[in-house]
């Protein structure tokens, strides 16, 4: 047993030592219930005007000072810290004794009493009855006390990523990040709703998984005695309610894709897909730009650090095809290449591909190597090759090479993607047979044919745009987080 894991037992056997003592004494450590009537924010907010108020609080103990007949203490609830007074003749020589000073750090309690404005001017609650909440049997990481104030060196980011209640406790600002995210998804679900969308609720469990090109976490059904994948996309089930005569619909919800992490991937994660009849891509641009500046005023402003960035949410989003930005950054006319010709260029660029690599693929890999990190402001990127877009229709009065499909980047990195729906029943089949062979010849990332959507588009499906947005992004811009994780709860850890 090492030297760390003794000292952390040894706290843990003083703390139940503790807690059997108050329990001797005829306290009920973990009683059910307390009838808090004010929260610590309030408090301050109220300043003078609180003196002589009788107030009702809870909350964690964060700063302990015990100075014989009476103490200072700190305890936190989600809005604040707040000073309380502890004094034996007040509260009783029992309590005091068998209670109080039994109390450690990150005890959970709630206290009755007058605020009062202490000789150094701090609003106390002049403590006249004290409950014991919860007693903390394991100690708080680093938190420590001087001159009566707790701090804390709780800031190893995979410690906090893994012990998340831990990080809130000792890194209460942190939980702002994830009020302002409730907030921000509220906003989208209301834009959609006012719009007269639809919030639907699809399988995330699906016998073929489709939607998106991605590699599917695979599980098994007894029951059903068949292979289930976990969804990549929302997709293809989202479509058929356009077929079935829902004109708009959304859903946010999670998919799972099996890939690798990064600051800006997680397994896991929150997406937005939004569906409207008779709509094509340059709609859902506007759709999507109105949508992120509406998000965007929920934090109550319009520029945003970002990726080492000033992001402007103000000003329109540019619009850009991706040739248009190719030609521009490299001096080429890069539309006019042959396969061959864009996998010479390609490798004269000392990048990574393989003489298996399509025209499609090819572009898509020049593109994020010399266009993807300079895309800054917001800018929808549009014009895409139809080999890597299998289910987006043909760019209009084209030769036919280029769908009608569009990302939308801001800070270097994609937030959306969208396409005008490919309806053609015929060609749709043509490119999923086209994908299939993909994935026979290696590709696990190609998409699967989907028979029972097939067939559901050979009913007949209204033009359509369509979007998905990476919700978990969306929040890393607009609280100025650049990792993935510090946007969700509990994000995907090796396990050690």
């Amino acid at each position: 047993m090492s030297q760390d894991h003794r000292s952390l037992q040894q706290i843990i056997d003083f703390r139940l030592q503790k807690l059997a003592r108050i329990r001797a004494a005829g306290y009920d450590p973990y009683p059910y219930k307390f009838d808090a009537d004010t929260r610590v924010a309030s408090i301050h907010k109220a300043g003078d005007d609180m003196v002589g108020s009788r107030v009702s609080i809870a909350g964690r103990l964060v700063s302990l000072r015990k100075m014989g007949k009476a103490s200072f203490a700190h305890i936190q609830d989600k809005s604040g810290k707040q000073q309380v007074y502890i004094k034996r003749d007040d509260v009783g020589v029992d309590l005091y004794n068998n209670l109080f000073k039994n109390l450690d750090i990150g005890d959970i309690i709630g206290v009755r009493g007058d605020i009062f404005r202490t000789k150094t001017g701090e609003l106390t609650v002049h403590v006249e009855d004290l409950i014991l909440l919860a007693k903390s049997i394991r100690p708080l990481p680093n938190l420590k006390e001087k001159d009566g104030q707790a701090f804390n060196e709780f800031d190893d980011k995979e410690l906090r990523y893994r012990q998340r209640h831990l990080d809130f406790i000792t890194n209460p600002e942190v939980k702002i990040i994830f009020r302002q995210r409730a907030a921000i998804i509220r906003s989208v679900l209301n834009f959609f709703d006012t719009r007269e969308f639809v919030e639907v609720e699809t399988p995330a469990l699906q016998p073929i998984y489709g939607g998106a090109s991605a590699r599917p976490f695979i599980t098994y059904h007894n029951t059903l005695e068949q292979k289930l994948y976990l969804r990549i996309a929302d997709e293809l089930y989202l479509k058929r309610l356009i077929i079935g005569g829902f004109e708009k619909v959304y859903e946010l919800a999670k998919n799972f894709r099996n890939e690798g992490m990064d600051r800006n991937h997680n397994p896991e994660y929150t997406s937005l897909e939004f569906y409207e009849a008779y709509r094509d891509l340059f709609d859902m641009m506007e759709l999507t730009e109105k949508l992120f500046k509406t998000a965007a005023a929920v934090i109550g402003k319009n520029k945003f650090d970002f990726a080492g960035n000033t992001i402007n949410l103000a000003a329109a989003f540019e619009r850009k095809s991706m040739f248009e930005l190719l030609d521009e950054k490299t001096g080429e006319t890069i539309e006019k290449m042959s396969v061959q010709q864009l996998l010479e260029y390609v490798k004269s660029l000392k990048l990574e591909v393989s003489p298996k690599m399509n025209y499609g693929q090819l572009l898509d890999k020049l593109f994020g190597e010399l266009i993807e990190p300079d895309l800054v402001q917001p800018t929808f990127v549009y014009d895409y090759p139809k080999a890597i877009s299998p289910l987006a229709k043909v760019k209009r009065n084209s030769d036919g090479t280029l769908v009608e499909r569009f990302e939308l980047f801001i800070g270097g990195m994609e937030f959306a993607n969208s396409f005008s729906e490919l309806t053609d029943p015929i060609d749709q089949r043509q490119r999923l047979e086209a994908q299939a062979k993909l994935r026979e010849l290696g590709d696990e990332e190609a998409q699967v044919v989907d028979e029972n959507f097939l067939q559901a588009l050979e009913v007949g499906m209204p033009q359509t745009g369509g979007v998905g947005v990476g919700v978990d992004r969306l929040v890393m811009l607009l609280t100025e987080q650049n990792s993935i994780k510090d946007v969700i709860l509990f994000p995907a850890l090796r396990q050690l």
